[in-house]
């Protein structure tokens, strides 16, 4: 099983930055993928970025560029930087991780962004 704590979440207005945290309960090097998704109200979780054991990455489009995922092995913790912050960026984030088959996920951390 992986514990994931999220933190970070605010308000921030447009363009603004805000990085989230997602602390596990075990060595990142033992979890194939973790990532992130975000669900806005009255959509479905979509998925934002990955980043797997191996050190690959991956975004969705509407944030490349302009978001960056990247771990502390150290500290088992997992980051999202979101630069250029949008209003449609404005959703809960959820940190999740795949050690192998299961997924597990944090309690999510919301973010707003004010036009």
């Amino acid at each position: 099983q992986v514990q994931l704590v999220e933190s970070g979440g605010g308000l921030v207005q447009a363009g603004g930055s805000l990085r989230l945290s997602c602390a596990a309960s075990r060595s990142l090097f033992s979890i194939n993928v973790m990532g992130w998704y975000r669900q806005a109200p009255g959509k479905q979780r979509e998925l934002v970025a990955t980043f797997t054991s191996g050190g690959s990455t991956n975004y969705a489009d509407s944030v490349k560029g302009r978001f960056t995922v990247s771990r502390d092995n150290a500290k088992n913790t997992l980051y999202l930087q979101m630069n250029s912050l949008k209003p449609e960026d404005t959703a809960v984030y959820y940190c999740y991780a795949r050690p192998r088959v299961d997924v597990y996920w944090g309690q999510g951390t919301q973010v707003t962004v004010s036009s």
